[in-house]
């Protein structure tokens, strides 16, 4: 599912998977960030690829590019993060697993 677009010079993303509701880019906050981080671990994360010429709305050429940017090396990475996480976790989870069988 797409959660980044460039439409009509402008970027825009959704937070919102259930209707088809796209919020201009530059009302983007932490909050949404964090839902779209969300679903970048867990969903096929699909984003509009960056090009200057496409947004010619200076807030939103700036960042569409770092976002686009952040998300394209999460999701080049997804697999070594969730390894590194499992690995952080695994002596408490194989601990837990053990008292949830007694």
């Amino acid at each position: 599912m797409k959660y980044l677009k460039i439409n009509n010079n402008k970027g825009y993303y959704r937070v919102d998977t259930t209707v088809d509701n796209w919020t201009e880019l530059d009302q983007i906050n932490k909050d949404h960030l964090l839902t779209l981080l969300k679903f970048a671990s867990v969903e096929n994360f699909e984003m509009d690829e960056y090009e200057d010429t496409l947004l010619q709305n200076p807030a939103h050429n700036i960042i569409y590019k770092n976002i686009h940017g952040k998300f394209k090396d999460f999701l080049s990475n997804k697999t070594r993060f969730q390894d590194s996480v499992d690995a952080m976790y695994k002596q408490a989870i194989d601990k837990y697993k053990v008292q949830e069988a007694e």
